[in-house]
């Protein structure tokens, strides 16, 4: 197992010591030239970036339908987007497949210099794209800031990782003969991606396709397909190629249908999923009858383990971090706090308080807001359930537990203790912004109480013994570790889990690796 380890620089210094017959055309009542939908949108959203018709083979078309997409804060209609359906879906991937045909061939250098290209567009158009993801998602506006820099860091990364995809000399035991191994890219590779982190999701899988020599087809989740469609204005201003990077936005009526024809299209090489571990079974299913590769990273169930030799107040900074990023809604956000009896106490004391004084409910567009709404009612209404289960099966409610008065999609910040291992909090994902406390006794409890779940993505753990941080970060079956640490990801290091929550990594110098094949070649 292939576990990334990220510990606070202190600490380490102390260790150290269609078918192709199937193609897309416009309405009647649109001109075939280059079509530009724009959503109206909110008072402050660049009209020039939100978009609302799919991109194919650099030409914005609409479909035959549209959907809504809705402000989850204020329930405000943002703009109407095509449903592709899918006819459009597998024009896009005849898009990209004869994309592909030339891409491939154009020099690394060249990928390199378009990439750079890509995000120098997006740092100039920061601000804008940020306001873009909280209107769609929610999320606090110094977050989605933080995100598009994120986002665009994977398209600096993979601009200069395209330069570097190296094969190798293999001597073989025949004098004469010698063995060449070449990286080449795989073909045409379908990304389907997430809302809760809309535009980083799609730059850290299409980054490390197009360094690669990969052409993409990217289908946004239904709730955020505005970031998408904003990176293809961008990607289309930075001289990417028509059919290079392709956008199939589709309600959620459709993304069953959609992900299907994607899975099982003879022109579709790779699939990249992000989302719930049992879309990703499906989507593997559909793939398997064409043995495609396959990138899955998938739900996560985090322990965030406090020992008693740890310093509490950093472990309570590393669980607000950790855990309230985005309202709670990311994969890697501790589910499960497990700490050590004899720090219990103080712990949550001190947990409790900082969620009062540092956590604020609203409006993402708000300066003040640090908390802003769940994605949509289904997801509240699941918080809700994990919550009051909690509470029935004896948890006490420490702050927070209810929805919030400012709006329908809103919870409180909640910490519960209590809790006992046969919750729903505690063997679900709650997704959302609930903190539940388990008191254990021994390090053995706690690494057995963590490993017990079927997925394994992300893991956290605060402790100042030398000895015990070697062997707990060893022992936690799960991708990523968080060592006196509760923010680990970055584009420098490889994304993913183990168990049933994914395969392969993203990010890195090994995320490249996802979208190449390797071709042996002898010679005498």
């Amino acid at each position: 197992m292939a576990t990334c380890f990220r510990l606070r620089s202190c600490l380490a210094l102390h260790l150290l010591r269609t078918p192709p017959s199937r193609v897309l055309r416009p309405r009647a009542d649109y001109p075939v030239a280059r079509i530009r939908g724009y959503a109206r949108g909110p008072l402050g959203l660049s009209s020039a970036l939100l978009r609302t018709d799919g991109f194919v083979g650099g030409s914005w078309l609409p479909a035959a339908a549209t959907f809504p997409v809705h402000d989850p804060a204020s329930g405000a209609e943002l703009g109407l987007v095509a449903d592709c359906g899918v006819p459009e879906a597998r024009a896009a991937v005849r898009a990209a497949y004869e994309a592909f045909c030339s891409w491939r061939g154009v020099s690394a250098k060249e990928r390199s210099s378009l990439l750079r290209k890509w995000y120098d567009l997006m740092i100039q158009n920061k601000d804008d794209l940020a306001k873009i993801i909280t209107a769609e998602s929610g999320k606090p506006l110094k977050e989605a800031q933080g995100e598009i820099l994120y986002s665009a860091n994977f398209l600096e990364w993979f601009s200069e990782e395209a330069r570097r995809v190296y094969g190798d000399i293999i001597y073989t035991p025949a004098k004469e003969k010698r063995a060449l191994v070449l990286k080449q890219p795989l073909g045409v590779a379908a990304v389907i991606t997430p809302w809760n982190f809309p535009s980083a999701m799609i730059t850290r899988k299409v980054g490390a396709a197009l360094a690669a020599g990969c052409t993409v087809v990217v289908k946004p989740a239904e709730d955020t397909p505005f970031s998408a469609l904003a990176l293809a204005a961008l990607a289309d201003q930075a001289g990417i190629p028509p059919g290079v990077y392709n956008v199939i936005p589709c309600s959620q009526k459709k993304a069953k249908e959609v992900g299907e024809a994607l899975c099982t299209d003879p022109l579709v090489s790779k699939i990249s999923f992000t989302g719930s571990t049992a879309t990703g079974k499906v989507l593997l299913h559909h793939a398997a009858n064409s043995v495609k590769r396959v990138s899955m990273e998938l739900g996560g169930h985090a322990p965030f383990i406090v020992f008693d030799s740890a310093n509490v107040d950093q472990a309570v900074a590393g669980a607000m971090a950790s855990k309230f990023r985005n309202s709670g809604q990311t994969c890697v956000c501790s589910n499960r706090f497990l700490v050590q009896r004899g720090i219990h106490d103080s712990f949550v004391k001190k947990f409790a308080e900082a969620m009062k004084t540092n956590l604020h409910v609203g409006n993402g567009f708000e300066e003040r807001t640090t908390q802003g709404p769940l994605i949509n009612e289904k997801a509240v209404e699941k918080v809700e359930k994990h919550v009051s289960d909690a509470i029935s099966k004896g948890a006490t409610v420490v702050t927070g537990g209810k929805r919030h008065q400012v709006g329908k999609n809103f919870f409180e910040p909640t910490l519960l203790s209590n809790v006992t291992r046969d919750m729903l909090c505690s063997q679900e994902e709650t997704f959302g912004p609930v903190a539940p406390v388990i008191k254990f006794d021994t390090e053995e409890e706690a690494v057995a109480i963590a490993n017990v779940a079927d997925v394994g993505l992300a893991g956290y753990f605060y402790s100042q013994d030398p000895a015990q941080i070697w062997r707990v970060a060893e022992r936690l079956e799960v991708g990523m570790v968080g060592v006196n640490e509760g923010l680990i990801s970055s584009v420098e290091c490889p994304f993913g889990g183990v168990k049933q929550s994914g395969l392969g990594r993203e990010g890195s110098k090994y995320g490249i690796d996802e979208y190449l094949e390797l071709n042996s070649q002898e010679t005498s």
